[in-house]
């Protein structure tokens, strides 16, 4: 080997180039292009809002509060890649949002702030308001909540005489494809909580919708026990990825 030859070899990174951690910028003013590109941005969600920008650049937005020195678009790329859309990011569990190249504690505080507020920012328009004629922003907060979950997670809305939602609450976790679902506890907590009626609220991590035999068969165990006790049982909601099934609307109820 000649001295270029080995001068060269020692110069070479030892790792494929998309592992390559991105180079941070030295103190001082930020580079034009970095500057730049930033101020654009920032004029663009101002004037136009997030309509018209894509999910990279609303990512990048949320990145450069807890990475001001470096260029963030790479690493807004690689989380969509990752999982999938912006909700996606926001929803992933921290120890897998973690194991992405460049991501440590201030964004994973950063995204799980936003994920919060747009939890917080759902609930609002759900919250002690008539459920049956808010629809939509109750399918929108389930959405929110539940679509990009990694594990089933039941949840019973609990309502008043006259529609209201007074409580939302999950009653349990379970794996990838099932949750355990106790008929008794999910009614208990309806005379607990004075209410008057209940909806049925499980997502299927898998994105489809569509119901289980068992999903079935003990959605028919609550609708009993519920009657039981002169309660109503108004709906079961399945979330999938970007859609959702009613049971009452495909004649499950």
């Amino acid at each position: 080997m000649t001295e270029r030859h080995a001068l060269l070899a020692n110069s070479l990174p030892l790792f494929d180039s998309e592992e390559a951690p991105v180079a941070p910028i030295p103190s001082g003013k930020l580079p034009s292009y970095i500057a730049n590109h930033r101020q654009r941005l920032r004029e663009r969600f101002l004037e136009g809002g997030a309509s018209a920008m894509p999910d990279y650049e609303i990512l990048e937005l949320v990145l450069f509060r807890a990475i001001p020195r470096q260029d963030v678009k790479p690493l807004a790329h690689k989380l969509l890649e990752t999982f999938g859309d912006f909700n996606g990011v926001l929803s992933a569990p921290i120890p897998r949002l973690k194991e992405v190249k460049g991501v440590g504690d201030a964004i994973v505080l950063e995204l799980k702030i936003i994920e919060a507020a747009a939890h917080r920012l759902a609930r609002s328009r759900v919250l002690q308001r008539p459920i049956l004629s808010s629809w939509d922003a109750l399918i929108d907060y389930c959405h929110t909540a539940m679509a990009h979950r990694e594990t089933e997670q039941f949840r019973v809305l609990y309502l008043d005489t006259k529609n209201t939602l007074i409580a939302d609450e999950e009653q349990a976790k379970g794996t990838v494809n099932h949750v355990p679902v106790y008929p008794r506890e999910v009614v208990k907590r309806a005379l607990e909580t004075n209410a008057s009626a209940l909806i049925l609220v499980h997502n299927h991590p898998s994105g489809d919708p569509t119901p289980s035999q068992s999903d079935i068969e003990m959605t028919a165990k609550v609708k009993a026990a519920a009657e039981a006790l002169g309660l109503t049982l108004h709906d079961h909601i399945i979330i999938g990825k970007s859609t959702e099934l009613s049971f009452r609307s495909e004649g499950y109820l």
